[in-house]
């Protein structure tokens, strides 16, 4: 029963995506998300828009798990990098009274494109991420409903959300976003009002919750996610791409009111993670598994459509971004619609391949790209916000730092990085980590750094 009632809904989401993608596409609408007669989007277009794409599956799951592990640290650690949006907006906006169009307009007139391919080759790793961890939790979703149907799930759902995708662009994208989020606020709204009001919740017991394994970790997370925070969306193409679609100020205000909502929903879906500890409820299944024993069915159902309306708006965000890097930014396919389209095609099926590789850590992923995008860091903070010029030897050993800071994390276990790493968990190591890369980051950049 669940599983049919799972599909209907889902279904009737996906068929409703398809019918609010615009009619026609043009090839400005596709890649700058212009409407028909080529206005730009409103505020609250931008605001919903950057709300759905930014908690997708992956960070609701995430900010469930780490609740679950080391409780109300746990969650905050991960509502730490929702702060994203006010370094994002305050990046956006010092690139654009820059004159800068976008991230790599700023890059190339300082560094070059070799600047700037650096940059394009960590945001095209995050954006496969991307595509990867959305596809990995509807598998994860399908499977804890019906045991074996994960594959064929991430097959429908990669097939059906490339079609209206690939179709409008960021037009498209922009104009589901809306509707997605809407059912989104709709059935998480009715779950967690049924949580806090349920017999067995206390918001006092939660907000005090050390978690499954202790708060420690989880402090130690949140102070790896504030030295990660003002990089980190500048990193990231969805948020960076909206930022130079409306005037100054309607972008200004879509990001505060977007930082806002999406930590408080981020929070929320945490406590489903908490309250499954504080219960005692043994983990199964990315949690998946647990709430199904915890919750009565249509809240496991409302929890479960509200992670897949998430993955589903990320996955168009995540392919519109992808092929406005491909064509615009580094011109390795025509800027028409089929040239778009043919970059959307080849992201989805690489993220739907690496779903087949096995790796269910959810968090790894925003470990390694937050990690890698630590070079921009120094760079944003010398030469954009103290206006002084970077010498591009500077710019390329803060960049080899993140990424050999971002490998030495993926290979903890490996001989070579387990012989230099302290002994301890996993997040402590990271926190090392990243701590030595801004430190080499800094140093390379403030030596080569000379005056505007």
């Amino acid at each position: 029963m669940q599983v049919t009632v799972l599909i209907v809904l889902f279904g009737a989401i996906i068929l409703a995506s398809l019918l609010a993608a615009p009619r026609r596409a043009s090839v400005e609408g596709f890649f700058g998300g212009a409407g028909l007669t080529g206005q730009a989007p409103g505020l609250w277009v931008l605001v919903l828009s950057q709300v759905t794409t930014w908690i997708f599956a992956r960070s609701l799951m995430n900010a469930a798990i780490l609740g679950y592990y080391y409780g109300i640290a746990g969650t905050l650690a991960y509502a730490a990098y929702y702060g994203s949006f006010l370094t994002g907006g305050f990046i956006v906006g010092r690139l654009r009274a820059n004159g800068a169009r976008s991230m790599q307009d700023w890059l190339g007139g300082q560094f070059g494109s070799a600047g700037n391919g650096c940059y394009n080759l960590v945001i095209a790793l995050r954006l496969l991420s991307e595509v990867f961890a959305n596809l990995l939790v509807v598998g994860l979703i399908f499977n804890a409903v019906l045991a074996g149907s994960g594959t064929t799930a991430i097959v429908i759902v990669a097939v059906l959300g490339l079609a209206y995708s690939a179709w409008g662009g960021l037009s498209a994208a922009l104009r589901t976003d809306v509707m997605q989020m809407g059912v989104f606020l709709v059935v998480f709204g009715a779950a967690f009002v049924a949580l806090i009001v349920s017999p067995g919740f206390d918001i006092g017991a939660v907000l005090t919750a050390p978690g499954a394994s202790g708060p420690y970790n989880g402090w130690v997370l949140l102070v790896v996610a504030l030295l990660q925070v003002f990089s980190y969306p500048a990193h990231d193409p969805v948020m960076m791409d909206r930022g130079f679609l409306a005037d100054e100020a309607t972008t200004r205000a879509s990001f505060l009111h977007a930082f806002w909502i999406s930590t408080l929903c981020i929070i929320g879906f945490g406590f489903f993670g908490i309250q499954a500890s504080l219960t005692g409820a043994a983990y199964e299944g990315q949690l998946i598994g647990t709430w199904g024993v915890m919750f009565p069915g249509w809240i496991f159902m409302a929890l479960m459509i509200s992670l897949l309306v998430s993955a589903l708006s990320t996955l168009d965000s995540a392919l519109a971004s992808a092929a406005r890097l491909v064509v615009e930014e580094l011109g390795l396919a025509p800027r028409t619609l089929n040239g778009g389209r043919v970059v959307m095609v080849s992201f989805m099926v690489a993220g739907a391949l690496l779903t087949l590789w096995g790796n269910a850590t959810l968090f790894d992923a925003v470990a390694v790209s937050g990690t890698a995008s630590m070079f921009l860091t120094p760079v944003l903070i010398v030469a954009l916000v103290m206006g002084r010029s970077v010498a591009p030897w500077a710019y390329f050993t803060a960049f080899a730092a993140a990424i050999l800071g971002a490998v030495a994390y993926f290979g903890r276990g490996w001989a070579m990085f387990a012989a230099i790493l302290p002994e301890g968990h996993k997040y402590e190591q990271l926190l090392v980590i990243c701590v030595i890369v801004l430190l080499a980051g800094f140093t390379a950049v403030l030596v080569g750094a000379r005056r505007g």
